[in-house]
Protein backbone atom coordinates (compact mmCIF):
# COMPACT_ATOMS: atom_id res chain seq x y z
CA UNK A 1 0.00 0.00 0.00
CA UNK A 2 1.35 3.63 -0.97
CA UNK A 3 0.38 5.91 1.53
CA UNK A 4 -1.00 9.44 0.61
CA UNK A 5 -2.50 11.12 3.67
CA UNK A 6 -3.49 9.64 6.95
CA UNK A 7 -6.89 8.37 5.98
CA UNK A 8 -5.80 7.94 1.95
CA UNK A 9 -3.60 4.74 0.79
CA UNK A 10 -4.12 3.66 -2.90
CA UNK A 11 -2.11 -0.15 -3.61
CA UNK A 12 0.15 -0.86 -5.69
CA UNK A 13 -2.15 -3.19 -7.81
CA UNK A 14 -3.72 0.05 -8.83
CA UNK A 15 -0.74 1.44 -11.07
CA UNK A 16 0.55 0.08 -13.97
CA UNK A 17 4.24 0.39 -15.19
CA UNK A 18 5.59 0.31 -18.66
CA UNK A 19 9.03 0.91 -19.45
CA UNK A 20 9.97 2.52 -22.80
CA UNK A 21 12.95 3.73 -24.08
CA UNK A 22 13.56 7.35 -23.86
CA UNK A 23 13.99 9.92 -26.05
CA UNK A 24 17.00 13.02 -26.22
CA UNK A 25 20.59 12.53 -25.77
CA UNK A 26 22.39 9.34 -24.19
CA UNK A 27 24.35 7.84 -26.46
CA UNK A 28 24.31 3.69 -26.65
CA UNK A 29 22.21 4.00 -22.97
CA UNK A 30 19.16 5.96 -25.16
CA UNK A 31 19.50 3.01 -28.06
CA UNK A 32 19.44 -0.25 -26.56
CA UNK A 33 17.73 0.17 -22.79
CA UNK A 34 14.68 1.16 -21.64
CA UNK A 35 14.81 3.58 -18.92
CA UNK A 36 11.62 6.08 -19.12
CA UNK A 37 8.68 4.59 -17.17
CA UNK A 38 5.16 5.58 -17.90
CA UNK A 39 2.75 4.86 -14.74
CA UNK A 40 -0.64 4.48 -15.54
CA UNK A 41 -3.41 5.09 -12.59
CA UNK A 42 -7.20 5.11 -13.30
CA UNK A 43 -8.32 7.59 -11.46
CA UNK A 44 -12.08 6.84 -12.48
CA UNK A 45 -12.29 3.28 -11.28
CA UNK A 46 -9.99 3.21 -8.31
CA UNK A 47 -11.30 1.95 -5.13
CA UNK A 48 -8.96 3.49 -2.77
CA UNK A 49 -10.18 7.46 -3.77
CA UNK A 50 -13.27 8.98 -2.41
CA UNK A 51 -15.79 10.30 -5.27
CA UNK A 52 -15.08 14.26 -4.38
CA UNK A 53 -11.01 13.29 -4.56
CA UNK A 54 -11.00 11.33 -7.66
CA UNK A 55 -13.05 13.98 -9.61
CA UNK A 56 -10.62 17.13 -8.37
CA UNK A 57 -7.48 14.44 -9.40
CA UNK A 58 -9.29 14.03 -13.39
CA UNK A 59 -8.91 18.12 -13.04
CA UNK A 60 -5.61 18.40 -11.75
CA UNK A 61 -4.16 15.91 -14.31
CA UNK A 62 -5.28 18.07 -17.61
CA UNK A 63 -3.81 16.81 -20.80
CA UNK A 64 -2.63 13.95 -18.55
CA UNK A 65 -5.74 12.11 -18.44
CA UNK A 66 -7.11 10.31 -21.01
CA UNK A 67 -10.59 9.94 -22.39
CA UNK A 68 -10.84 6.64 -20.03
CA UNK A 69 -9.88 8.36 -16.85
CA UNK A 70 -6.50 6.73 -16.78
CA UNK A 71 -3.83 9.29 -15.83
CA UNK A 72 -0.54 8.69 -17.31
CA UNK A 73 2.76 10.18 -15.63
CA UNK A 74 5.96 9.44 -17.47
CA UNK A 75 9.41 10.47 -16.20
CA UNK A 76 12.52 10.09 -18.44
CA UNK A 77 14.42 12.32 -16.52
CA UNK A 78 16.86 10.10 -15.25
CA UNK A 79 19.70 6.97 -16.82
CA UNK A 80 18.05 4.62 -14.39
CA UNK A 81 15.30 2.87 -14.56
CA UNK A 82 14.55 3.16 -10.76
CA UNK A 83 14.87 6.66 -10.28
CA UNK A 84 13.11 7.43 -12.89
CA UNK A 85 10.26 4.92 -11.31
CA UNK A 86 10.95 7.26 -8.01
CA UNK A 87 10.12 10.40 -9.60
CA UNK A 88 7.07 8.96 -11.86
CA UNK A 89 5.45 7.80 -8.62
CA UNK A 90 5.87 10.99 -6.31
CA UNK A 91 4.33 12.82 -9.24
CA UNK A 92 1.43 11.07 -9.03
CA UNK A 93 1.36 10.89 -5.18
CA UNK A 94 1.56 14.61 -5.33
CA UNK A 95 -0.65 15.36 -7.77
CA UNK A 96 -2.95 13.26 -5.63
CA UNK A 97 -2.36 14.75 -2.08
CA UNK A 98 -3.00 18.41 -3.78
CA UNK A 99 -6.46 16.43 -4.87
CA UNK A 100 -7.25 15.72 -1.29
CA UNK A 101 -7.21 18.89 -0.10
CA UNK A 102 -10.14 20.58 0.79
CA UNK A 103 -11.04 22.93 -1.48
CA UNK A 104 -11.48 26.96 -0.57
CA UNK A 105 -14.36 27.74 0.75
CA UNK A 106 -17.05 29.57 -1.21
CA UNK A 107 -16.04 33.66 -1.63
CA UNK A 108 -18.64 35.85 -0.06
CA UNK A 109 -19.60 39.09 -1.54
CA UNK A 110 -18.66 41.69 0.57
CA UNK A 111 -19.78 45.98 0.35
CA UNK A 112 -16.80 48.58 0.00
CA UNK A 113 -16.67 50.33 2.82
CA UNK A 114 -17.55 54.04 2.57
CA UNK A 115 -13.86 55.16 3.33
CA UNK A 116 -12.88 53.37 -0.01
CA UNK A 117 -16.21 54.78 -1.81
CA UNK A 118 -14.80 58.47 -0.74
CA UNK A 119 -11.08 57.92 -1.64
CA UNK A 120 -12.02 56.34 -4.96
CA UNK A 121 -14.44 58.96 -5.76
CA UNK A 122 -11.33 61.21 -4.85
CA UNK A 123 -9.21 59.89 -7.00
CA UNK A 124 -11.66 60.54 -10.08
CA UNK A 125 -11.79 64.27 -9.42
CA UNK A 126 -8.18 64.70 -9.11
CA UNK A 127 -7.50 62.61 -12.28
CA UNK A 128 -10.39 64.67 -13.76
CA UNK A 129 -8.59 68.23 -12.52
CA UNK A 130 -5.07 66.94 -14.58
CA UNK A 131 -7.05 65.58 -17.52
CA UNK A 132 -8.99 68.92 -17.68
CA UNK A 133 -6.09 70.75 -17.78
CA UNK A 134 -4.99 69.26 -21.04
CA UNK A 135 -7.16 70.76 -23.17
CA UNK A 136 -6.12 73.70 -25.58
CA UNK A 137 -5.48 76.96 -24.29
CA UNK A 138 -8.41 79.39 -25.70
CA UNK A 139 -6.55 82.30 -28.24
CA UNK A 140 -3.92 79.64 -29.40
CA UNK A 141 -5.74 77.62 -31.57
Amino acid sequence: MIEITHRISIDEKEIDESFVRSSGPGGQNVNKVETAVQLRFDARRSPSLPDDVSVRLQKLAGSRLTLDGVIVITAQAHRSQERNRAEALAKLVELIREAAKPPPPKRRATRPTLGSKERRLEGKAKRSVVKGLRGSKPGFD
